[in-house]
């Protein structure tokens, strides 16, 4: 699946709305339901063309998985380790500390497979794009019949949220394209908010931990700020209360 574009920057480009996303709000928190069902999304349907190179599976741990769920979902993959003492390498299972690999060995074979087009990695998509996750849903959803007079070349698709409109990425998602574990109906909507939510998630997997840090941060500052007041008024107290006469 492919985000990139010759016409990164063209103007043709229709604009994607402002959505209500749970985790926008200063006191708000990612949906952990929400992240599970879209690395459920990720996995069986973007993992095909999309690497998430900066998100190892430890980080997925307390999250949206527990570490034995996690510790098994590594496991299912090979990763080439080593030297060993032979000086040759090998393939073990994953583990908690590997990072999500990547579907191709590199941008060669990614460009081959894709008629040239490079799928990006998705770790940091929502960072890299206009619109943030607003852009991601739209796009994902946004897939129409190309307008009169539009000539698309074979293996396009028209998507008037893509700069340009033209995008080699068929359209990925659709109803009842995953059965999901929690026996949410998965229609395509709602596999295009969770998979958006799971992706803003991995751009920023602290986001959480900062808003409560802050938020420690800003109520330690006021309370400081109470202290110094009080303080300030007791050691000028004697100033401002006494009379001084001149004789």
């Amino acid at each position: 699946y492919i985000f990139t574009s010759s016409t990164a920057y063209a103007s043709d480009q229709l604009h994607s709305a402002a959505y209500p996303w749970s985790h926008s709000g200063f006191m708000a928190a990612y949906d952990a339901a929400s992240i599970r069902r879209g690395h459920q999304v990720y996995q069986q349907v973007c993992a095909a063309c999309h690497g998430l190179k900066r998100i190892a599976y430890r980080n997925l741990v307390g999250v949206c998985y527990t570490e034995d769920e996690a510790k098994e979902m590594a496991a299912e993959k090979e990763y080439t380790d080593g030297p060993d003492d032979t000086g040759a390498y090998f393939e073990r299972p994953g583990k908690l500390s590997d990072y999500i690999q990547s579907p191709y060995k590199n941008e060669n074979e990614a460009r081959y497979a894709n008629n040239g087009g490079l799928p990006p990695d998705l770790s940091l998509i929502t960072k890299a794009r206009h619109g943030g996750a607003d852009y991601i849903f739209a796009l994902l959803t946004g897939y129409r019949d190309p307008p009169a007079g539009v000539v698309i070349a074979e293996g396009q698709h028209w998507n008037p949220y893509f700069p340009g409109g033209r995008i080699q990425m068929p359209p990925p998602i659709y109803d009842g394209g995953v059965e999901y574990e929690d026996g949410t109906e998965a229609t395509a909507s709602q596999m295009a908010k969770d998979v958006t939510t799971f992706l803003a998630w991995a751009a920023e997997p602290e986001a959480d931990e900062r808003k409560k840090m802050g938020l420690k941060f800003i109520a330690g500052l006021a309370l400081c700020g109470a202290a110094a007041g009080w303080y300030k008024r007791f050691l000028w107290s004697i100033y401002k209360s006494r009379r001084i006469s001149f004789h």
